[in-house]
């Protein structure tokens, strides 16, 4: 049957005191599955050195809860710089692939989300980019052998900043484990096309980011208050058949109504994906009634 399947960015809900709890919230909220975030923020990078036993009580909360984690967002790569001038920094961000990888495998999570900056800390230089690409590459093994799909976000900045952008990545890496992760939020806010660039990523999105922006502007706009011209990007997937996981990405963990936030955002996107003609696939959550 093809559809989507939507879930809800780890930061989207309000930060709780267990697995279980925080996995209750995404039931609550009536999604299907829940990416997880590995970022610049000590608690959170510190879970590529999660031992067996620190990883366990995730995943089974997540099981019990029957919410799918879908993907990790890999977005400490921001200061650990693949792209970096300096040496010492491309072979840390070599580790950081390497536990991703396995943290995602270990989670029962079949993407990891490879956040498209080069050297976001240091000035701009025309060989970042040949290191980044240099140091995915050697990711790309390892990632095969563990069967983690490494998914390309286009990203805020000015390095891989449009879907193209990211095909040229996919293309000159050539394996069937670097593909993409588009973030339509982002597209609008570099002022894109959401047709055309959706278009250029056709057969290669393994999932896809939905949120609002502004140009300048690319986090934290509440859906319908930004530019994203969602009807045409739903339109687009439904021409090219598209089915997968669309992940909503919110920054709420700090607010008090997040869940019902979360729900107003995704009444939002399932009434334009019925005005796009895509049908929505529910997850067997398990031990909650969904959330209206």
């Amino acid at each position: 049957m093809n559809g989507v399947s939507l879930g809800i960015y780890e930061k989207a809900l309000a930060c709780t005191h267990g697995w279980r709890a925080f996995f209750a919230q995404v039931v609550q909220a009536g999604f299907s599955f829940v990416d997880l975030s590995v970022d610049e923020s000590p608690e959170r990078a510190a879970r590529l050195e999660w031992t067996d036993g620190e990883r366990d009580p995730g995943r089974e909360a997540a099981r019990a809860a029957g919410v799918q984690i879908g993907g990790v967002c890999l977005s400490l790569h921001r200061r650990v710089m693949p792209g970096s001038v300096d040496s010492e920094i491309r072979r840390q961000a070599r580790a950081v692939y390497h536990r991703g990888i396995e943290l995602a495998a270990d989670l029962g999570a079949s993407v990891l989300q490879v956040a498209g900056y080069f050297a976001y800390y240091e000035p701009a230089d025309p060989g970042a980019r040949a290191r980044y690409v240099a140091t995915l590459m050697e990711a790309v093994p390892h990632a095969a052998r563990t069967g983690v799909v490494l998914g390309i976000e286009n990203v805020d900045g000015h390095d891989i900043a449009s879907v193209g952008d990211a095909m040229s990545v996919v293309r000159e890496v050539g394996s069937p484990w670097v593909q993409l992760y588009p973030d339509v939020g982002n597209i609008a806010e570099h002022g894109g096309d959401q047709t055309r660039e959706l278009r250029d990523g056709q057969d290669h999105m393994v999932a896809i980011h939905v949120k609002d922006a502004r140009p300048g502007e690319p986090r934290r706009i509440p859906f319908g208050d930004g530019v994203v011209d969602f009807d045409a990007a739903f339109t687009e997937l439904h021409r090219q058949d598209w089915s997968g996981r669309m992940m909503l990405e919110m920054w709420n963990d700090d607010a008090l109504d997040s869940v019902a936030t979360c729900v107003s955002a995704r009444q939002f996107v399932e009434a334009r994906l019925a005005r796009a003609g895509m049908a929505v696939v529910r997850g067997e959550l398990q031990g909650a009634g969904r959330a209206s």
